[in-house]
């Protein structure tokens, strides 16, 4: 020994856990190395499975826990929390005479052309909810004063209610939130064993069901997830990892674990959302600037539409049955996952999902007590899997259970067991099909102009037969699709929302105000990335809601600080947006602004990743093996390990890899590009 203390690499890790797996992406930032993993979910012990891959990356990677100077976790457990229905038993407080604002909520059905449906019951229930003397007008002035002794009974029978916190919303509290407040205080004072949020706190938009909705949504379910972050730093410490913890957020960007605590409602897309974010990224390091997102998991696939390296944003997803009305990267969900479960129902007609057999005990060829016929056992049944490991070695897939579970379905339809499996396969195909149709038509663009970027565990196995039926012309597969919401982490920015609700019309007075909103804003967004330990530099990302006086919806516009001086430029900028959007626009049409939001971003870890030689070459297959499509036909497989950047394939085949499989399908060329990923090209007068 000389002496010499051995360099230790700096890591950061991003964490990002789904229905079926944890997964895991650690970049050792001097080298520029990747580290992935996969570790199977614990239900019955969440937050197992984060020690149980820590752990293994220590083993494997020689990963230093000491060493890490950054981790970021994104995490269900806010939006299963509502999906499950498991959360905090709220009380309601509100102005009397408006008890009924949950149950009336906008008034519309959730299927309008079914006579039969009907709308969700609210998470908190009527008897739950508690009016008191108290109002304000629509200018935010004081009509009636706050009835002290009105909202002590109100708080007395919340508690008599067994209410763990309550949710405090009053009308016209965006413009004026001095009695949420006294009403909170009361609550502090009078049931300091339970916990109390405003709608103004959570996020002062207009209209008093939207803001009450996405309060609620946070009370639901904050103590579960104070609990679940409790516990993850908790096993950060016993694992020595000095980082403090990053949560993704439905933005697409991250908060500190203390923000998380109070800011729930800010995480329940992250999962979704990080994924988009890890794909945005690669999508800019392979020069893509027009990308259709495909995230296929064990329970659902999402898709999203990336322009111009960046994802689309919007408000009033759909959590559940519930409106989410903060910013959040646009996704849309489709309950088809490699989980899925396919059924015959009572008129005999094959179906798939939305049931998923999850990660216990998982699809039946998984060989871990699942009997029921699921997506990749239909996979398995056609060839395409079960010919190596899956999840780094985790799983070995057993061919002969997912040909008896198929086989049940397959003698009540008295059809093969190959062309049930086929069928399920396309049922779940055409389902993907429709949805992205909506977004396509909903976004107002043309597919053929993108191109599909497959990831997650099934993104890669049924992304370039959908991109087939779409009529697109590309497909990119990254080297590691099956961590790519874990990447999203890892390079996801520090990203702040703030929002002031002005509601008026548009002239030069309101652009002097909308000047000084946007100063106290900007104030706001600086130190709150003070807050999450941001010290460099900032970018602001300003934009207004307007419409057209009398309109009922608002558009969102961006703009340039500098034009909050005069109304004209504020007015030309909205006028170009609506008519982009609609084709068109009534210059001399009145203008309201609703609200002015800014964005504030602090820039993220932009790896370098080491290129790589770049050589013109055609590969060799690890083997031939049977695949049924139509018939049965003999198809290479390659292992992806040994596909340097220039090899060409010709489909149909099949590329295996640690953490997915991915497959090309007849009629397709396929070349690896200089940074590793599979670049899939569609020939024949389809997609000329």
């Amino acid at each position: 020994m000389d002496g010499t203390i051995p360099h230790r690499e700096d890591w950061k890790i991003g964490v990002d856990i789904g229905g079926t797996f944890m997964d895991f992406c650690a970049l050792e930032v001097n080298s520029g190395r990747l580290a992935t993993l996969k570790v199977l979910t614990t239900p019955d012990d969440p937050g197992a499975e984060l020690t149980t891959g820590l752990s293994l990356l220590e083993e494997r990677d020689q990963l230093l826990p000491e060493t890490v100077s950054r981790f970021v976790h994104g995490t269900t457990v806010g939006i299963n929390t509502v999906l499950q229905r498991k959360g905090a038993k709220l009380a309601m407080i509100t102005n009397a005479g408006f008890e009924d604002v949950l149950e009336l909520a906008r008034l519309r059905m959730p299927d309008m052309y079914s006579l039969f449906c009907h709308r969700a019951e609210p998470l908190i229930s009527r008897d739950h909810i508690f009016g008191v003397t108290a109002r304000l007008n629509a200018q935010g002035e004081e009509t009636t004063a706050l009835d002290a002794r009105s909202v002590a009974q109100a708080i007395q029978k919340a508690l008599s209610a067994g209410a763990e916190g309550i949710i405090v919303s009053f009308l016209h509290s965006w413009r004026n939130d001095t009695h949420e407040r006294q009403v909170k205080d009361m609550i502090s004072e009078m049931a300091p064993s339970i916990f109390a949020f405003t709608s103004s706190e959570v996020w002062p938009v207009i209209r008093e069901y939207e803001r009450g909705c996405t309060a609620i949504l946070n009370g639901y379910v904050h103590p579960r997830v104070a609990g679940y972050l409790d516990a993850l730093e908790t096993r950060l410490a016993s694992k020595n990892i000095p980082a403090k913890a990053l949560l993704t957020k439905s933005n697409g960007g991250v908060m500190s674990a203390g923000d998380g605590r109070e800011n729930c409602v800010s995480m329940l897309l992250s999962g979704s959302a990080s994924g988009v974010t890890g794909a945005a990224w690669l999508a800019r390091q392979a020069g893509e600037d027009r990308i259709l997102t495909l995230d296929i998991g064990g329970t659902s696939a999402d898709i999203a539409l990336i322009i111009d390296g960046a994802a689309n944003f919007g408000t009033g997803e759909m959590i559940g049955d519930f409106p989410l009305y903060i910013p959040s990267v646009s996704v849309s969900s489709i309950a088809i996952g490699g989980g899925s479960i396919a059924s015959v129902d009572a008129h005999g007609v094959l179906r798939v999902g939305p049931t998923s057999a999850g990660s216990t005990p998982g699809p039946a060829c998984y060989g871990r007590g699942g009997t029921e016929a699921t997506v990749t056992d239909a996979m398995a049944v056609c060839g395409w899997l079960g010919h190596t490991d899956l999840a780094y070695g985790q799983l070995r897939m057993d061919r002969d259970l997912a040909i008896q579970a198929v086989g049940m379905l397959a003698a009540r339809l008295e059809r093969s067991t190959e062309e049930t499996a086929q069928a399920i396969l396309n049922i779940a195909l055409s389902e993907m099909f429709v949805e992205v149709e909506k977004l396509a038509s909903r976004e107002g663009v043309d597919l053929r102009e993108f191109t599909l970027l497959p990831f997650g565990g099934g993104g890669p196995m049924l992304g370039a037969f959908l991109a087939n039926d779409l009529g697109m012309t590309r497909v990119l597969a990254p080297r590691r699709p099956g961590v790519v919401s874990a990447l999203g982490g890892l390079v996801a920015d520090l990203r702040g929302d703030f929002i002031r609700t002005v509601f008026a019309g548009l002239d030069d007075k309101l652009a002097a105000t909308l000047k000084g909103h946007f100063t106290e804003l900007a104030q706001e967004g600086h130190d709150w990335l003070t807050k999450q330990g941001h010290d460099g530099p900032a970018e602001l990302q300003l934009t207004a809601d307007m419409r057209y006086s009398g309109q009922s919806f608002e558009i969102e516009v961006a703009l340039k600080p500098e034009w909050l001086e005069t109304a004209q430029d504020i007015a030309e900028a909205f006028h170009q947006t609506h008519a982009r959007m609609y084709d068109f626009a009534d210059p001399e049409g009145l203008i309201e602004v609703v609200s002015l939001r800014l964005a504030i971003v602090g820039a993220g870890p932009n790896p370098e990743i080491p290129a790589q030689t770049f050589t013109s070459s055609t590969a060799e297959p690890q083997k031939i093996v049977s695949v049924y499509a139509g018939g049965y036909r003999d198809v290479p497989l390659y292992a992806r390990e040994t596909l340097s950047p220039g090899t060409r394939l010709q489909g149909p085949a099949i590329v295996s890899q640690e953490d997915t499989t991915l497959i090309i399908p007849q009629d397709c060329s396929a070349e690896v590009d200089p940074a590793s990923n599979i670049v899939v090209h569609f020939e024949g007068p389809a997609h000329d």
